[in-house]
């Protein structure tokens, strides 16, 4: 019987990758207007590749994207393209649909619930209290809690410690197969693959279920625990 949910946060929770690219551009379009001289796609394209070398949640992107151009850093445009960024970021940091609602109900049918997320502690906790979920979970897991990243079993064996339940009581949902859902897999959860938030244009990402709204995790739930 299941009895506990766990969720990825990025990309499961939050369009974390919408809110990412229109932050990017805002703070492209501040710096260029305080005096960044080369073409908007050239630098958006230069901050991209930062984040693929260092990890999306690398915190000086633009200090490293000055350095790296001028081997100085002018803090005039550096101050206009932070605060274009998390304006941005601010505005843009939403839920996908049926998110609050599910978990909602998902806590009014007694589930225990909680995130497991690659992020640094500070982001997912700004994160999650930006959009008022910081009060739905049991468990928060994040990168400092065990210093090892998906899919390593230590953070998912540090929610379920939390929860106190078994890898066999609980459901995992994730967008990232190759992290998700194998390492929630490999402690013998049940798996579910948000087709929604996949990004890597997914084939087979071996999962017990896939889903294309968040809501259809009710259904799941039910089909589990015999009562369709």
């Amino acid at each position: 019987m299941i009895k506990a949910v766990i969720f990825d946060l990025d990309n499961t929770l939050v369009n974390f990758i919408a809110m990412k690219k229109r932050a990017i551009t805002a703070a492209v379009e501040a710096m260029v207007d305080a005096g960044l001289e080369l073409p908007q796609e050239e630098i958006d394209q230069k901050i991209w590749k930062i984040y693929d070398e260092r990890g999306f949640e690398h915190q000086k992107v633009f200090d490293d994207l000055l350095e790296n151009m001028f081997g100085k850093i002018d803090h005039k445009i550096l101050a206009s393209g932070i605060v274009a960024y998390r304006q941005a970021r601010e505005a843009s940091l939403v839920t996908y649909p049926h998110v609050s609602s599910t978990l909602i109900e998902l806590t009014k049918r007694g589930f225990k619930l909680a995130v497991v997320s690659d992020a640094p502690t500070r982001e997912a906790w700004l994160r999650l209290c930006y959009l008022k979920l910081h009060h739905v979970f049991d468990a928060v897991v994040t990168y400092e809690d065990t210093f090892e990243r998906k899919p390593h079993p230590a953070p998912f064996r540090k929610a379920l410690s939390l929860l106190k339940v078994e890898a066999q009581e609980t459901l995992m949902i994730g967008d990232w197969a190759e992290r998700d859902m194998l390492g929630a897999k490999q402690l013998g959860m049940k798996t579910v693959f948000a087709r929604y938030g996949d990004i890597f244009d997914t084939k087979e990402p071996g999962a017990d279920y896939e889903i294309n709204d968040i809501s259809e995790l009710l259904n799941i739930l039910e089909k589990e625990n015999g009562k369709e």
